[in-house]
Formats: structure tokens, C-alpha cells, sequence
């Protein structure tokens, strides 16, 4: 359970097959900002398929996290990261709906699936998202380490390295 910089609780846990009735609703309603900021583009037709693949995850190489608030039970946000094609690396993506933004929710669900991918071997976040996203940006910009960035034809990439992993007591 994490409390937010306006008071508000929210659970955050690892994403669940059970989620995708919850996700696909989730997708279809989404705004067409959200959509846009978040696929670059028009909405994903959403598929059996693509629910199964958002929804089943390793917890090693793809893991992926929902933050659900507590009374309604509804998802509020998505956290994940996919394996990108060099071993260490892990491309990863955020969404968080629209009334749950600019209160540390993506901060946090950042900074929590950093930890779980630094403890399972990954050393680099990457990413792609439109350059006007200036959330995003200073999102980006909140890493402890600096990020590498690189924008072209109004789409921006980085690159991000993690901390490694918390020894423990």
C-alpha cells in the first residue's frame, strides 16, 4: 500500500492473468490522449491474445505492475517491462489514467519495477514516448543515474541506467 502526495492510497502489486477483464475495460475506455501518449497512436485492438500476453509474465524477464485503489477495486495505473534484444536491457512503458496523474503514482510504480528488474539482472531501462509528453520527461529525469536521450521526427527514445540491486541488511 503506498500513500500519494494527495493523501490518496493505492495498492500496488504484481499483474495478475485475472487482471485482463480489468484491462481490456481499462484500454476501451481510455481517452484518446491516453491512448495516443501511451501507444504512440490510435488504440490497440485488444485480443485474447494481447491480454494473455499483458496479463501472463515471468516475473523475471517481463514483469509488469497494476496499482488498484483500495475502495472500488478498480486498476488506476500499469507499470511494466518487456525484454528488449540485448541481454540487460528491458524497454519499459507506464500508463496511468487520467485522475490518478501528477500525484507520484508513476514515480513510484517506476521506482518500484527499477527495483524488481535491478534485482533480476537488468541494468538499462529504455523507452520510447512522443517528445511533447513532457511528464514523461521529467519522469525520465527523476532516475538516479542520467538518461541518454535522443529525439527525432517528434518521437523521443532513452535509455536509462538502474541502480544495482539493495545488498540488504
Amino acid at each position: 500500500m503506498v500513500t500519494l502526495r494527495d493523501g490518496r492510497s493505492v495498492l500496488i502489486r504484481p499483474v495478475q492473468p485475472s487482471d485482463a477483464p480489468a484491462l481490456a475495460e481499462a484500454i476501451q475506455s481510455a481517452d484518446a490522449d491516453t491512448i495516443r501518449r501511451r501507444y504512440l497512436g490510435g488504440h490497440p485492438q485488444i485480443t485474447p491474445g494481447l491480454l494473455n500476453f499483458l496479463t501472463n509474465v515471468d516475473y523475471a524477464s517481463r514483469f509488469a505492475l497494476v496499482a488498484v485503489e483500495p475502495a472500488s477495486r478498480r486498476g488506476v495505473a500499469i507499470a511494466r517491462y518487456e525484454p528488449a534484444e540485448q541481454d540487460g536491457i528491458a524497454d519499459v512503458a507506464i500508463a496511468v489514467t487520467p485522475g490518478w496523474r501528477d500525484n507520484g503514482l508513476a514515480t513510484e510504480l517506476l521506482r518500484m519495477l527499477a527495483q524488481a528488474a535491478s534485482e533480476r539482472g537488468i541494468r538499462t531501462f529504455t523507452g520510447t514516448y512522443l517528445a511533447e509528453n513532457r511528464p514523461v520527461t521529467a519522469l525520465i529525469n527523476t532516475a538516479d543515474e542520467p538518461a541518454e536521450q535522443v529525439t527525432s521526427h517528434g518521437i523521443a527514445k532513452f535509455s536509462v541506467a538502474l541502480p544495482p540491486p539493495d545488498p540488504g541488511p
